[in-house]
């Protein structure tokens, strides 16, 4: 027997239709930009359910439930361990995502840093520190785009081993980077009676986290051992380097 196709889309996730959208906005990192864009407000008007909120806007929810669940993001791995696989699995899911999580991450920070400057839990420098972040990772990346993962599409040479002991120095520093902001924001945990923006802002903040811990976890533990040791071999170096074979 055939499925329907005639049930609205909005049917199969009445959980989130009728679902308050500042609730949304901190349960779903992503949700901000979506509301933002289509002018929903999810901070001082958060009660609202998003099924109420988009019709007060003349907004088709279907449409709306379609950009909410386009965040919904899974962390499996691809079938197989292939670099090729890895890498496409790399780029869609983290690649992607941290490019779109970070300029919308730096945005509220300045507004919650601008709106609560006085509260003793506001965390002054944040949106400085994402910024940073943000600079580096996406220069981390692009490396990785237009260097080292085509040498490794195409199996891999001796002379990769430069641009992965490169990256992996340069995940120590993004490693350090995420043990600054987890303190500046006590580990991602708003105060009590935080407003939906600062909460939604943390709430990305423990997303970027977990995703970049995952990013990082992929390349270095999954990806670059498969070409490290070949490498190593085929150059007579220990993959490390300190041979003692330059000078």
């Amino acid at each position: 027997m055939n499925a329907r196709t005639d049930i609205p889309e909005h049917a199969l996730t009445p959980d989130r239709a009728d679902q308050a959208i500042g609730q949304i906005a901190v349960q779903l990192p992503g949700a901000t930009a979506v509301f933002r864009r289509l002018k929903l407000d999810f901070c001082c008007g958060g009660q609202v359910s998003l099924r109420q909120a988009a019709q007060a806007k003349g907004l088709d929810l279907d449409a709306v439930l379609r950009d909410l669940e386009g965040l919904e993001r899974s962390d499996a791995l691809p079938a197989t361990a292939k670099p090729d696989a890895l890498i496409d699995h790399i780029l869609e899911r983290y690649h992607a995502v941290h490019r779109e999580q970070l300029p919308e991450l730096i945005r509220m920070a300045r507004r919650v840093e601008a709106v609560h400057r006085d509260h003793p839990d506001a965390p002054a420098g944040l949106a400085e520190l994402l910024e940073q972040a943000h600079g580096e990772l996406l220069d981390h990346m692009q490396k990785e785009e237009d260097i080292l993962f085509p040498i490794l599409r195409s199996g891999g040479a001796p002379m990769v081993l430069y641009p992965i002991t490169v990256m992996r120095h340069e995940h120590t520093s993004h490693g350090e980077m995420l043990e600054r902001l987890m303190a500046l924001t006590h580990d991602a945990q708003p105060p009590a009676g935080a407003c939906n923006t600062w909460r939604a802002l943390y709430a990305g903040i423990a997303q970027l986290s977990d995703d970049l811990v995952n990013h990082i976890h992929l390349e270095n533990n999954v990806l670059f051992p498969q070409f490290e040791p070949q490498a190593a071999a085929s150059d007579g170096c220990g993959a490390t380097g300190g041979c003692g074979c330059a000078g």
